[in-house]
């Protein structure tokens, strides 16, 4: 999540990196690959169109730039789903906060 996270923060402006939080839905570690699924929350409709960009050009550079990197620290080919759903206001909800990891529970 956090490689993810940094790649959003280098390729977004403005409010969208602060917006988003990344949930990794699914992990699959084979001998010479791992599969990865991960969901980049937001809390508008209007930010997951910034997200995705146009045509998904900009979630396919953060995720070709995440994937590159998770390949160097794992040491093995990643493919990497990136998804992007709206949680709204999901910063400003306890229980959201807490499943995000930003308040113990």
């Amino acid at each position: 999540t956090e490689i993810i996270r940094e790649k959003i923060l280098q390729t977004y402006d403005k409010e969208i990196p602060y917006a988003c939080e990344v949930a990794v839905e699914q992990f699959q570690e084979e001998e010479n690959r791992i599969h990865i699924m991960a969901v980049i929350y937001v809390e508008r409709d209007s930010q997951k169109g910034i997200v995705i960009g146009k045509g998904g050009s900009a979630l396919k550079k953060v995720g070709t730039l995440a994937r590159k990197d998770i390949e160097v620290f794992f040491d093995k080919k990643v493919f990497l789903e990136l998804y992007v759903k709206v949680e709204k206001d999901w910063r400003s909800r306890e229980n959201k906060l807490k499943g995000f990891g930003y308040i113990p529970e």
